[in-house]
């Protein structure tokens, strides 16, 4: 049997859509945690229900010699001695307008170029699966929904919310732009949006300067010669855009002035994140709303909870194919709730946990030294963010950069000329 042209994917799969007898989504999966991911990211997505089964591409061919096709089959191939031998199985007992999706571990172009080109699967991921990597790959497919050129083109933007003041949003935003600016040498801004009481350009030691107020408030000024001068360096791949406005002045907002700078950036650099508190400002909305991630920080106080679920439930931009992300900070804390009573106010798991450190932290921000150079949860959080947020690196090499000597960032005791000790 030839696998040449196997299934036969979107193009003929719009008779599909009409009949009112199929799953919209049908997965079979192996593991635990691609399981919940799928069920977390594609619930949404899936308008006419969706069925995560435990199982491998094996199983999938088994249940498909005897149940409707799917709009949607996902398999898992992880583990499958002979992968294009069985997808070729599977394309004989399903419909031919199937979009079919696959995971695997299999790490090769030439693979994916096959089963992709040659076999007529839709899409292919390689495992771990990050919730962003579904939504941005596997959602578009079953939904129809391109979430166009736009935001595909240019650097990934990340706005990180507290879901109130002093939950740490500011902390952990620095310590993702300095992972990937500094360790990761990826070209990376951070964007403090607070311009008269924002805490970002003190953390990583920064200067700040007119120039982000000047842009939200005179966009036409906006070109790569400006970028370049209001951005103030950290390191080579790191900048600042950040201001220090006296308080008696308030800003004169332009409508459409952070969109315009935040397609600017995007040609400049790979990751821009953003520290965005959630004020009912025209400014704030745009920047959240452009983002391509929402990261929501929350800490275990019922305040927390309430207005978490107020951010929750503001729509999805253009760009955004996926929830938010939600980083419970500080767990642990001294009258905290627990983590089981906020998923149960929130009715979702919490992605990612940090549990309470503040000494850590503390020192950390007053002395110049990002905490995520240090070993242990906070570190390990962060590394899970940067990966829910889009990147993908080896996270042996990403240790050994973090263990290197001479990794010291900014803070503001360091800014003052004062040492540690």
């Amino acid at each position: 049997m030839s696998t040449q042209g196997a299934f036969g994917g979107l193009a003929d799969s719009g008779r599909m859509t009409s009949r009112t007898d199929r799953l919209t989504v049908l997965a079979f999966i192996n593991d635990t945690v691609s399981e919940q991911i799928l069920r977390d990211t594609l619930i949404t997505s899936a308008g006419g229900g969706m069925d995560v089964r435990r199982g491998t591409v094996r199983t999938a061919i088994a249940a498909m010699s005897k149940l409707p096709t799917p709009e949607v089959l996902i398999v898992d191939i992880a583990g499958e001695e002979q992968p294009l031998q069985a997808l070729g199985e599977l394309s004989d007992v399903v419909e031919p307008g199937v979009r079919v999706l696959v995971v695997g571990d299999i790490q090769e172009v030439d693979f994916y170029r096959h089963i992709t080109r040659g076999m007529g699967v839709m899409e292919y991921l390689f495992k771990p699966i990050t919730r962003e990597a579904v939504a941005r790959h596997f959602a578009p497919l079953i939904t129809r929904k391109s979430i166009g050129d736009d935001a595909t083109r240019g650097g990934r933007v990340v706005a990180v919310m507290g879901a109130r003041g002093g939950v740490g949003a500011t902390t952990i935003a620095g310590n993702l732009a300095w992972l990937l600016g500094v360790v990761e040498k990826r070209h990376t801004v951070f964007l403090e949006s607070d311009i008269h009481m924002g805490s970002g350009a003190l953390l990583l030691g920064a200067k700040t300067g007119p120039g982000l107020r000047m842009a939200l408030e005179t966009p036409d000024r906006i070109d790569p010669l400006f970028v370049e001068r209001a951005a103030q360096p950290v390191a080579e791949r790191l900048h600042v855009l950040a201001s220090e406005e006296k308080l008696a002045e308030p800003m004169n907002y332009t409508p459409g002035a952070a969109r315009r700078l935040i397609e600017a950036l995007r040609i400049r650099y790979n990751f821009i994140f953003m520290d965005v508190p959630f004020l009912p400002m025209a400014c704030n909305r745009e920047l959240i709303e452009f983002a391509h991630h929402r990261v929501i920080v929350m800490d275990p106080s019922l305040a927390s909870v309430r207005d978490t679920i107020r951010l929750l439930a503001l729509p999805n931009g253009p760009w955004q194919p996926q929830s938010p992300t939600v980083v419970l900070n500080r767990l642990g804390r001294p009258g905290g709730l627990s983590r089981k009573q906020i998923e149960e106010a929130l009715e979702l798991k919490i992605h990612i946990t940090i549990p309470d450190m503040p000494k850590q932290l503390n020192e950390s921000a007053s002395f110049g030294e990002p905490a995520v150079t240090n070993k242990g949860p906070f570190r390990q959080a962060v590394l899970d963010l940067a990966r829910e947020i889009g990147f993908v690196g080896n996270r042996d090499e990403i240790e050994g950069s973090l263990a290197l000597p001479g990794r010291g960032g900014g803070g503001l005791f360091k800014m003052l000329g004062f040492s540690k000790g």
